[in-house]
């Protein structure tokens, strides 16, 4: 569960019965968008799952390049050094695969599934996990592929917004994914993901990428921390 989920107490999505297209016009234009199953609160576990996307060129003369997701919301709109993440989520069950979490996650979150495989037909890198400040446990894999950020369509959440209006507005859980270059890249994500950078720059340098937990705790650019309600 993210931060916007915590805050917005659903994530909206085929069983949630307030997310029906047919009950509010109003809504239509959001309803057009992928729509975000509901997060049973009782299953909540401090762990997640993403993929780290990362393309080459074809001569491999430069660095890959890494897709990171900005997160949306109005909480996150003035921020961004320090803030994009890798496509992430957590399991709807205790005993979900990790992995398939990470697929299904990127695929609503971007809008288009991450290949299964590299493309050598080899399996993602395991980039090992890293623990985000407020506690939370990633994992992450990184696939060689192709986004166009011109296509991604994020699934939706929904928050009181204004605060304290008693109305509620829909937003997308990732507002726009961009390609960087590694040390952009690390200027861009949150500082607790940076070694997923790091590892995959070493495992495609023939290394072994290191797979210890990095424990929350660096701070972003800017001097600020990370969302009261909990970390994206």
């Amino acid at each position: 569960m993210t931060f916007r989920a915590a805050v917005a107490g659903r994530r909206l999505g085929p069983r949630d019965p307030e997310a029906s297209c047919a009950s509010a016009s109003s809504r239509q234009a959001a309803c057009d968008q992928p729509l975000r199953r509901v997060y049973d609160g009782s299953m909540a576990v401090r762990t997640s799952a993403g993929i780290l996307l990362f393309r080459r060129s074809a001569t491999r003369e430069r660095e890959p390049e890494v897709l990171l997701g900005h997160p949306g919301g109005p909480f996150f709109a003035s921020r961004d050094e320090g803030y994009w993440s890798i496509p992430k989520g957590e399991p709807d069950r205790a005993d979900e695969d990790l992995l398939a979490v990470a697929h299904r996650e990127f695929a609503e979150e971007v809008g288009h599934p991450a290949p299964p495989r590299q493309p050598d037909g080899s399996a993602p890198i395991s980039l090992g996990t890293v623990v985000q400040k407020g506690g939370k446990l990633v994992h992450a894999w990184a696939i060689e592929g192709d986004v166009d950020p011109a296509t991604a369509r994020s699934n939706l959440f929904e928050v009181e917004w204004p605060p304290r209006s008693g109305r509620r507005a829909a937003f997308p859980e990732v507002d726009r994914v961009a390609w960087f270059a590694p040390d952009e890249a690390r200027r861009r994500v949150k500082p607790t993901q940076i070694p997923f950078i790091d590892r995959l720059i070493a495992a495609l340098a023939g290394a072994d990428p290191v797979a210890e937990p990095m424990v929350g705790g660096q701070g972003r650019p800017d001097g600020s921390a990370d969302p009261p309600a909990g970390d994206r």
